[in-house]
């Protein structure tokens, strides 16, 4: 099955996780993606292979099939004119341009704006920055790290007082591919907006834009009572009027979630499925008011009875609770849900095994492939051109492509 995006060309020219992860989207929902990488050094994101307790020894590399599965890549130096002809030549048969690289960049290598609709007026241009296209620092860049995670209101909103420093985000990429999904998402609109219309749009999605995004009910909420979002402590259960809100431990010292914004609804059902039927008749927690008022009490027998059990068990009596709730699984553990195998969200990519993409098709998920090897493809797109051999040749003499 082709995806809804069959017949769409992409022109990526970005670098690292961000951009790319938007190029990867776009991928897994049928378009053909071809990838600009410098001719000699490629995707800096290739030569990172140490992440936090990872090292990854030899090819395929995670860090960088995550964000560049199914598309080609062409080596291209766009530092030397026949170079950027290139650029130019493969801009002007395609739908999307899309890149990260900074202002002074796109002018310096004649990839800006008006440059692509020079060769290309119908296409949609789409760029990734680390702060937006406006304002006194749209010309600077920076990571998730920097701009989703910190100044976007991530690090600080998740921290709990008295934390010295900050919590870390809990991977590489966290923020890349959060905004990385919002930029593949605008440019399907943008699509939609050419067809209908005939006009092309410049989008623009930002790391900092994003982070905020992410937390934005946070942030509504700190606007209208003028105070910050604070984290709990690590450890205090999590709605302070609604024992069936928060984590509790199981006896082989994992952690389940309970969230059932309506207590009373499902306090009963709670009760007789762990194995406490008295306390359904329990005055103290006879309707809403009540349990909020004697939440601690509920907290504590709730601790003591789900720590009696393992979560496997746990699991087992719970798949018939009527209200939500939901193991704490950790990067690892993922692999084995049974609810995430069945919706296909983690599928195989020639050697690995990827998160796909979230959104899917008619009740379908695509098929992934291997993100290409370095300028693996040069030739091949080359010829898509129209180029001869003599031509291609002489572009590699030239050191224009690899």
């Amino acid at each position: 099955m082709s995806g809804p995006l069959a017949g769409i060309r992409v022109l990526e020219v970005a670098m690292y996780g961000f951009v790319p992860s938007a190029g990867a989207v776009l991928s897994d929902w049928g378009a053909d993606v071809v990838k600009v990488e410098h001719a000699v050094t490629g995707d800096p994101q290739r030569g990172l292979r140490r992440v936090g307790a990872f090292t990854v020894e030899g090819d395929p590399n995670p860090n960088v099939e995550h964000a560049n599965r199914g598309k080609r890549s062409i080596g291209v130096d766009m530092s030397i004119p026949e170079g950027r002809a290139v650029i130019h030549d493969l801009a002007r048969g395609a739908d999307v341009f899309l890149t990260s690289f900074l202002p002074q960049a796109r002018v310096k290598f004649g990839i800006d704006v008006d440059d692509i609709r020079a060769v290309n007026p119908a296409i949609i241009y789409a760029r990734g920055s680390a702060l937006g296209p406006r304002g006194g620092e749209s010309d600077r860049g920076g990571y998730d790290m920097t701009a989703f995670w910190c100044r976007g209101g991530v690090a600080a909103t998740v921290t709990p007082p008295g934390t010295e420093g900050m919590i870390q985000p809990p991977g590489p990429a966290f923020g890349d591919t959060i905004s990385g999904t919002n930029l593949a998402g605008g440019i399907a609109a943008a699509l939609v907006r050419r067809e209908r219309t005939g006009e092309p749009s410049i989008v623009d999605v930002s790391l900092l834009g994003s982070g905020l995004w992410s937390i934005g009910h946070s942030v509504a909420l700190s606007a209208h009572q003028d105070k910050p979002m604070v984290a709990p402590k690590p450890g205090v259960h999590g709605a302070p009027t609604n024992p069936l809100s928060g984590l509790y431990a199981t006896a082989d010292d994992r952690y389940l979630s309970f969230v059932m914004l309506q207590p009373a609804k499902f306090w009963a059902d709670v009760c007789r499925h762990i194995d406490r039927p008295e306390l359904a008749e329990d005055p103290r927690f006879a309707d809403a008011a009540g349990i909020a008022e004697h939440t601690a009490e509920a907290v504590q027998v709730l601790r003591e009875v789900i720590k009696g059990r393992t979560l496997a068990e746990w699991t087992e009596r719970f798949a018939t609770l009527a209200g939500p709730w939901a193991p704490v699984q950790d990067s690892r553990q993922v692999s084995a849900d049974a609810q995430i195998r069945a919706n296909e969200y983690l599928l195989p990519a020639g050697e690995l095994e990827l998160v796909s993409s979230p959104v899917q098709f008619d009740v379908g998920a695509p098929e992934l492939s291997a993100g290409p090897a370095f300028a693996a493809h040069t030739e091949e797109v080359l010829l898509e051109l129209g180029l001869d051999w003599d031509r291609i040749i002489a572009l590699k003499t030239a050191g224009a492509v690899a």
